[in-house]
């Protein structure tokens, strides 16, 4: 009776958490529309039509049509073999990364998974303990010290943090212990000083560089998507509030002439300090490229990441995080997509 009854429960639960994620991306979906009609007009019935079409016979249910909606209107055309960010929340993910992606959330335990110093990584602090990157548990006394050995500013990022939350900056002299185990566990990263391309954009804040990389059915690992996020003047990080997002040419890794802000409105420049984005290039971009994919490789349980990273004053390159479970896909489809078309992704529902 009680096994019974607990069934029923998870399915109650499951069916809830269904309807919420549904009626998330269905609002989500429509706001983004209209952000896109009032700057492109009043999108062509043919793609409504298309994308109807499209999200019942070949993705199995019309509630994946809003997205495809979305990309269609920016777009302009209707491309085969969008992968709808809903599709993707609640097909792909469950079938390709199962549990595996959601160990990026943790972050404590990157340095453990993938074992390179392209992550800035200094310690953490988890459960009431301060650790080395080696997992060597640092003594009170030597606290202080050992975060601030390189630099008089450091990073503190919270497990579970996303989308700019979460995240803090330390200044030696004003360091409290007590204040780090307010906040909960996470990790130390160093205070990255990014290279001058960046800083010509925005000084006041670290640019991130999203790759997105997938491991195929044979076990190679690929690029699929690249662009570059941009804080503005008021933010001491870049955050998905008010980023910029401007598409990268992955044969290249140069900056497509247009950047968009978080309401799909394109800009050639950036809103504070003027800055063009036409014939602008990643510098090192082979090197980020590759070393996505390397990383990617070592960690096959999680066949798509999106890698957050940047070039620094040295031209090094530094991976700040990897997101393995929700690497939001819908602005990189809608730009440079469809990215995932070869990989059968479409068919996912079906198994």
């Amino acid at each position: 009776m009680n096994e019974k009854f607990i069934s029923t429960a998870k399915k109650i639960k499951n069916k809830i958490s269904s309807l919420r994620f549904d009626l998330y991306h269905k609002y989500s979906a429509i706001d983004s529309l209209k952000d896109v009609v009032a700057i492109k007009g009043k999108t062509d019935p043919k793609l409504i039509k298309l994308s109807n079409e499209y999200a019942i016979d070949v993705l199995g249910w019309k509630g994946y049509a809003p997205w495809l909606i979305v990309y269609s209107a920016f777009a302009e055309t209707f491309k085969e073999g969008w992968i709808p960010d809903n599709y993707y929340g609640k097909i792909v993910i469950p079938k390709i990364q199962g549990d595996y992606g959601k160990l990026s959330f943790l972050k404590s335990i990157t340095y453990k998974i993938f074992d390179t110093d392209v992550f800035p990584d200094i310690g953490y602090f988890a459960n009431g303990l301060f650790y080395k990157n080696n997992f060597e548990i640092i003594q009170s006394i030597e606290i202080v010290d050992f975060l601030f050995k390189k630099s008089n500013k450091i990073v503190f990022k919270l497990d579970h943090s996303m989308q700019g939350l979460g995240v803090y900056f330390f200044e030696k002299d004003s360091f409290d212990i007590h204040k780090i185990s307010s906040l909960g566990n996470g990790v130390f990263q160093e205070f990255i000083e990014q290279h001058a391309i960046f800083n010509e954009f925005m000084p006041s804040s670290v640019a991130t560089i999203r790759i997105t990389t997938v491991i195929d059915n044979q076990g190679e690992p690929s690029v699929r998507a690249c662009f570059l996020r941009l804080g503005q003047k008021n933010d001491t990080h870049v955050n998905s509030v008010s980023d910029l997002g401007i598409p990268i040419d992955l044969k290249t890794g140069e900056f497509d002439a247009f950047g968009y802000d978080n309401y799909w409105g394109p800009m050639i420049k950036h809103p504070d300090t003027q800055v063009l984005f036409a014939n602008k290039i990643i510098p090192q971009f082979d090197k980020c490229l590759s070393t996505a994919l390397e990383l990617q490789k070592s960690m096959p349980l999680v066949r798509c990441i999106g890698w957050d990273m940047i070039v620094d004053k040295n031209e090094k390159i530094k991976v700040m995080e990897w997101n393995g479970y929700d690497t939001d896909i819908k602005f990189s489809e809608a730009t440079q997509g469809p990215c995932f078309k070869d990989l059968g992704w479409e068919n996912l529902w079906k198994k």
